[in-house]
């Protein structure tokens, strides 16, 4: 009589957790799978499509109308404005090829972002079918396509749906090269890097996660050489793609200012405003525990399919914890500069929750119902420059002046007030209003003499000329913190006092700006426009 030593009892948090799982129709499974994922994938595109329309009209904020007056100009020259405005330049090359292909109008660029967006739903399906079967591409295209970030970003025009898709890309490659081992994606994972800087710097948040992954990856793998060296291949590549740029980056980060001057805790803004609010977050979390804690059993804990999923923990944890650091010496982010890891974060959350069975589709129709209200999480109205721009336009005439109280709206006013306007900041004269300059911009403003430059100012001006002076509204004490945010409120002050009591100039009647404020989320301005006398 043979005996076998009993089996051993795993511990139960590593026991896999019994959850009632779930079955598709059957009419559903009996269609081709070309056929009903097809469908799928069509049905989630076109819903997103219209809760990603829904402002799709709507008027720019300053950020946006910095985006399109960069665009505007010539291609040769976009490198050399960036140098001055603080950023990268992929975006504006290719906004600028779209802007004369299809205007620059609110609603053409916007598409652009659109599409973007909309993209990265089958690139979602895709991703999430290789690495988790089916049911995790389907999800994956869900969340996707009910993403509350990608669903604001879709109707803005600057670059962080195109930071996305790079991040989703970039994270595609990223695991079937180093996780599958399929060395061909090394050529995708060394592009997508690069062009994730040139895109925006903060896309080295994903390189420093990308870095840190590598720990779970080389742990597990039977060729660890091998992955540090295809890492090393691929991160130095794209390195050396971004090398033409170093020169202007350092020069941007020793002279540029930026308005951000001050690090919201990680708590107060990742994951809960990527995912669309700690409801999503919870409901994830939930089935995402249920499908992550089998991963933990022996046999399983050295599988590919674990692997991918720890590193799509590690990652962007990883990255938040690195920026979070570096906080403590340099200025850092707002929200939107996480763009590259939400394709992190939503993957994630497809994968578990294709293991956690019908707890992991309750996980993901809550997540979509938590979201489906856009107004929520999308501002209606993101400034009212468009508004102040229309009331007062009629007063003025081609050589007046436009004084802007808060320098990082001159665009945004350049880009709705008429032709042939001058325009000058609480810093002096600008030559080209459709860029914010922002070298040395805090030292500039903080030198500045108010008195002085309001003489200048008014003397430039000929007798009957007039001047529009826009000014923020700053009783919002939340916006108004940062070091350059003070700043400017106490030099628009000073500005519009010394206007106000000038002798020589003379408000003109009924040209004052807006008649009703509707409560802008991001950029609110009042206006007022004098005439010179005597």
């Amino acid at each position: 009589m043979s005996t076998t030593a009993p089996r051993r009892k795993l511990p139960w948090l590593l026991q896999a957790p019994q959850v009632r799982d779930f079955s598709a129709p059957r009419w559903f499974e009996r269609l081709p799978a070309w056929l009903s994922t097809g469908g799928i994938l069509v049905i989630l595109v076109a819903i997103s499509a219209v809760l990603r329309t829904r402002y799709i009209s709507g008027q720019f904020w300053s950020d946006e109308a910095v985006a399109v007056g960069v665009a505007s100009h010539p291609l040769s020259a976009i490198p050399g404005i960036l140098r001055q405005q603080g950023s990268t330049p992929l975006y504006y090359l290719i906004l600028h090829v779209w802007i004369n292909l299809f205007g620059s109008g609110e609603r053409a660029t916007h598409v652009f972002s659109l599409l973007l967006g909309l993209a990265t739903i089958p690139l979602g399906m895709w991703v999430g079918w290789s690495f988790g079967g089916r049911r995790a591409g389907i999800y994956a295209a869900i969340l996707f396509a009910f993403s509350a970030f990608l669903t604001e970003y879709a109707q803005e025009t600057q670059a962080y749906e195109l930071l996305a898709v790079l991040g989703l890309l970039a994270l595609a490659c990223y695991l079937h090269a180093l996780v599958y081992r399929r060395r061909v994606y090394l050529i995708g994972l060394a592009l997508c890097l690069a062009l994730m800087l040139y895109t925006s710097f903060w896309g080295i948040l994903f390189w420093a996660g990308a870095a840190v992954a590598l720990i779970p990856i080389y742990v597990t793998s039977d060729d660890r050489r091998g992955v540090l060296r295809d890492a090393a291949i691929a991160f130095g590549v794209g390195l050396l793609l971004f090398v033409p740029w170093i020169p202007n980056l350092i020069y941007q980060m020793s002279h540029t200012t930026s308005p951000w001057g001050f690090a919201d805790f990680t708590g107060a803004t990742f994951p809960s405003n990527l995912l669309g609010g700690d409801r999503v977050v919870v409901a994830l979390l939930i089935s995402g525990a249920v499908g992550l804690l089998p991963l933990l059993a022996p046999d399983m804990r050295r599988t590919r399919e674990a692997t991918v999923v720890w590193a799509l923990v590690v990652l962007p944890f990883a990255a938040v914890l690195v920026a979070r650091i570096a906080s403590l010496i340099a200025v850092t982010w707002v929200t939107r500069y996480f763009a590259p890891l939400t394709a992190a974060l939503l993957l994630l959350a497809a994968l578990t929750s294709a293991r956690a069975g019908t707890m992991g589709l309750i996980a993901v129709v809550l997540s979509v119902a938590f979201v489906a209200n856009v107004a929520s999480f999308v501002p209606k109205y993101k400034s009212d420059m468009r508004d102040v721009a229309a009331e007062v336009a009629p007063f003025m005439r081609p050589g007046d002046t436009v004084l802007v109280g808060e320098p990082e709206q001159l665009p945004l006013a350049w880009y709705y007030l008429p032709a042939g306007l001058r325009y000058a900041t609480l810093t002096g004269p600008v030559n080209d209003p459709s860029y914010m300059n922002w070298v040395n911009a805090y030292t500039r403003l903080k030198d500045s003499n108010p008195r002085a430059m309001v003489s200048a100012l008014v003397s430039s001006l000929r007798p009957g000329q007039r001047l529009l002076y826009t000014r923020p509204l700053t009783e919002g004490v939340k916006f108004w913190k940062a070091p350059w945010s003070q700043l400017v409120r106490r030099r628009a002050a000073q500005w519009g006092a010394l206007l106000a009591s000038d002798p020589r100039l003379r408000p003109v009647a009924g040209a004052v700006a807006p008649r009703s404020y509707p409560g802008s989320c991001c950029v609110a301005d009042s206006a007022v426009v004098y005439q010179k006398i005597g």
